[in-house]
């Protein structure tokens, strides 16, 4: 059994003394693991970084087998962000949220929105909403999607400002005031587009997706949010 497929690698572990094993998050094929041969020496160490674009070409003699990896690079992402800890702490919590994604299940709009985000890791204005959008669609990937669409007591659909903690539906300015306390905020960028939210309205966002993530997701595995994306929000906090 054969594929060859763009993809992002999302790690690379020691195996033996030569070798490692890759995991690679493509369109087509989902989040794949192989392993590569001479995957540690130092002109590979450089390719197999996380986040960077590769040509990856997988090969089993079964398709439940581990598999070997041929990899090309196509874009070396990782080495522009290495200097700079927040876009690091972005990319970072970029891949190891990716990893939540069950393997060898394709998943085309969340690794589209992966790639687009990635590619706007150089602005330090836009990448963190897109972020925020990102942990949105990983929870709708997964199945836990919110609703945003209307007021879940009163049916409307203007003044969407809360979230209920509970059922992951919106709530109205009007219906949510004498509960205020025990909602969530739902930032206006969430209702929209990325661009333009501020340093606040983002540290809502990630609240808000951290929230469901944290309960529905990670919980129940036993695993924490990245401690880079807590790296993130006080960054943001900051400055806002």
């Amino acid at each position: 059994m054969q594929w060859s497929e763009e993809g992002i690698i999302l790690s690379a572990r020691r195996h033996g003394e030569t070798s490692v094993i890759a995991e690679v998050f493509t369109r087509g094929h989902g989040r794949y693991a192989g392993l590569v041969h001479g995957g540690r020496s130092r002109s590979m160490r450089a390719v197999l970084q996380p986040g960077n674009l590769v040509a990856a070409t997988w090969r089993a003699r079964l398709s439940e087998h581990l598999g070997v990896f041929a990899i090309e690079p196509v874009a070396l992402k990782a080495a522009a962000l290495i200097d700079d800890p927040f876009k690091l702490a972005g990319l970072t919590t970029l891949t190891t949220l990716a990893h939540l994604v069950p393997e060898r299940e394709a998943h085309a709009r969340l690794h589209d929105a992966f790639r687009y985000v990635l590619c706007a890791l150089d602005d330090d204005d836009l990448w963190p909403a897109l972020l925020v959008r990102w942990e949105f669609g990983l929870l709708e990937e997964l199945g836990f999607g919110l609703d945003l669409s209307r007021c879940a007591a009163t049916g409307e659909s203007r003044e969407l400002v809360y979230v209920s903690p509970k059922t992951g539906r919106a709530v109205s300015a009007e219906a949510g005031a004498p509960y205020r306390d025990r909602l969530l905020a739902l930032p206006a960028f969430l209702l929209g587009g990325g661009e333009g939210a501020s340093s606040a309205e983002i540290c809502e966002g990630f609240a808000l997706t951290g929230h469901f993530l944290v309960r529905h997701v990670l919980q129940p595995r036993g695993l924490k949010l990245p401690e880079a994306r807590a790296r993130i929000v006080s960054r943001l906090a900051e400055t806002a």
